[in-house]
């Protein structure tokens, strides 16, 4: 068995995020991490309360070209808002996304403190890296790696009872 790098750990965690996504557009999961611990996690959904979108649909609006959820809190806003809710900084920490942050979210890492993100699939918003470059962020985009790893194999003889 092959051991996931750290990138590869966090990475797969905002893919098993996203599973929890109740946007039907689109399934993004986000960590927050710093040395090596995890912080928070968020994934892009209505704000608490709201009905969900995959239950009652999309309440969407004309955003320039694009349209967008009036409801939806996305995921790299929701770790950190549950940063600054449980009183956790997230100075100096990294976000493993599974999308590219939009404009917004990637203003709001950047006052967050957040100094890294690594992310798996582009998202079509040519300003957030604009947003990045200028206050010195390290962006890296990676190979989604396979989710889930196998599991670890059981040595011979493991999980067995003898009779009696």
């Amino acid at each position: 068995m092959t051991r996931p790098s750290w990138d590869e750990y966090f990475l797969q965690l905002a893919q098993l995020v996203a599973t929890r996504a109740t946007c039907p557009r689109r399934q993004v999961g986000a960590v927050l991490v710093r040395d090596h611990q995890i912080l928070a996690t968020g994934y892009n959904g209505a704000i608490r309360g709201a009905p969900h979108c995959t239950e009652v649909g999309c309440l969407l609006v004309k955003n320039g070209e694009r349209e967008s959820c009036v409801r939806a809190v996305h995921a790299e806003l929701n770790a950190l808002l549950q940063c600054a809710l449980n009183g956790v900084s997230s100075k100096g920490s990294t976000l493993y996304v599974t999308d590219y942050p939009c404009v917004h979210c990637a203003k709001a890492l950047v006052q967050a403190g957040v100094v890294r993100v690594v992310y798996m699939k582009d998202y079509p918003d040519p300003h957030s890296e604009e947003i990045f470059l200028s206050a010195g962020l390290q962006v890296e985009k990676v190979k989604a790696p396979l989710l889930p790893f196998p599991a670890p194999s059981e040595p011979e003889g493991a999980g067995h009872r003898p009779e009696g």
